[in-house]
């Protein structure tokens, strides 16, 4: 009768934790990079970054079930491109996709669970060897650090406080 009990208890508590809301990520970009989107990357980079950022955050939680029902609110700080943007190669003449350079990204926020307490979170990452820095992309190494970012945030890695 007893082990019937523990095991009935047991499917609640599993039930419980698998019915449990997902975490609300919101990201919100400094103004000092607010500033350089508008005036050195476009705007259209700032939505590119914050959307993938959100994507890396949501896929790594949905695969550990972690901080389900908290709320995540980062704000995106800095971010540097491997590559010119669209707008930099408008407005730079004789700026080439072939140039490249090392790049990555630094974020701070809250992570506020069920019950009211809040942990605040800051991490940053960004290349140190241009040798590793010939990338294909413009975001090459921002995106590896928002990766880098989400596995920790899921996996209860090392992140610094503010």
């Amino acid at each position: 009768m007893r082990l019937i009990a523990l095991s009935a208890a047991a499917l609640l508590m599993s039930a419980t934790a698998a019915l449990a809301a997902p975490a609300t990520v919101s990201i919100g970009i400094s103004p000092d990079l607010q500033k350089a989107f508008q005036k050195t990357y476009g705007e259209r980079e700032a939505q590119l970054l914050t959307g993938d950022l959100a994507s890396s955050i949501r896929k790594a939680l949905a695969r550990t079930g972690a901080h389900d029902g908290d709320r995540i609110e980062l704000t995106l700080i800095d971010v540097k491109p491997n590559r010119p943007t669209f707008k930099q190669l408008g407005d730079t003449p004789g700026l080439s996709m072939q140039s490249f350079g090392i790049g990555g990204a630094a974020l701070e926020g809250t992570i506020t669970a069920a019950d009211g307490t809040q942990t605040p979170i800051a991490y940053r990452w960004y290349e140190t060897d241009i040798r590793e820095s010939y990338a294909r992309w413009v975001w090459t190494d921002a995106e590896f650090a928002f990766d880098r970012f989400a596995r920790k945030l899921a996996t209860g890695g090392e992140l610094a406080r503010r």
